[in-house]
C-alpha cells in the first residue's frame, strides 16, 4: 500500500510538473505570436547642404515631392508641420496611408510620425526622419523605423511575414532617399 501511494503521489508531481511546463510553453507562444518588434534604418549622403536637403524634406505635406511612389499628400487633420497633424498619402499603384505627426523638431532637422492605418504589411509603425550635416557641403539623411508585421499570428503567409514587412519598408525607405539624392545632385 505505501509504495502504491508512493507511485500514486509521484505520478502526480509529474503531472502537475507537465501541465506547468504546457501552460508556460503556450504562454511563450502567446507572446511570440504578437509578433516581434522588427527595425529598417537607411541612410544617404547627399552633396547638398544639411539646410538645403532638410528644406526639401520637412514639410509633412510634401512627401510626393521627392518620394516616387507617393502621388497626393494632403494634411486631413491639424496643420502642416504640427505636432498631431495628420497627412493623407495617396500611393501611385493604389491604396492610401494615413500619418500622423509626433515630434517635429527645426533646430534638429528632425521628424517623428506614425501609421494611423494604410496599405502597407506594418502594424505599430513609428518612424523618424533626421538631415544632419556631413561638412559645408554635404548631408546625411537617416530614416528609420520601428513596427511589427501586420499579421502577428503564428503563421502568417509568405507575403505578411516579418521579411516581408522589413524588405516592404526598407524599399519604401531606399526608394524615397535615393529619389532624393537625384533631385537634389541634380544627376
Amino acid at each position: 500500500m505505501k509504495i502504491k501511494s508512493a507511485i500514486m503521489g509521484s505520478l502526480s508531481i509529474l503531472a502537475c510538473g507537465i501541465c506547468w511546463a504546457a501552460t508556460t510553453a503556450a504562454q511563450a507562444n502567446a507572446g511570440a505570436d504578437a509578433g516581434a518588434w522588427l527595425h529598417v534604418s537607411k541612410s544617404i549622403t547627399i552633396d547638398a547642404p544639411a539646410d538645403k536637403v532638410w528644406n526639401a524634406v520637412k514639410d509633412f505635406d510634401a512627401l510626393n515631392t521627392w518620394h516616387p511612389a507617393v502621388d497626393k499628400d494632403e494634411i486631413v487633420v491639424g496643420k502642416n508641420n504640427r505636432v498631431g497633424a495628420e497627412r493623407l498619402l495617396t500611393l501611385k499603384g493604389g491604396g492610401t496611408i494615413r500619418e500622423r505627426l509626433l515630434r517635429f523638431n527645426r533646430a534638429k532637422r528632425s521628424f517623428a510620425y506614425e501609421i494611423v492605418e494604410g496599405v502597407l504589411p506594418v502594424s505599430d509603425y513609428r518612424s523618424r526622419l533626421v538631415v544632419s550635416s556631413a561638412g559645408d557641403s554635404a548631408a546625411k539623411v537617416t530614416w528609420s523605423g520601428r513596427f511589427k508585421r501586420k499579421n502577428v499570428g503564428a503563421n502568417p503567409a509568405d507575403n505578411e511575414n516579418d521579411k516581408t514587412a522589413v524588405d516592404t519598408i526598407s524599399g519604401i525607405y531606399q526608394g524615397g532617399l535615393d529619389n532624393l539624392k537625384k533631385m537634389l545632385e541634380g544627376k
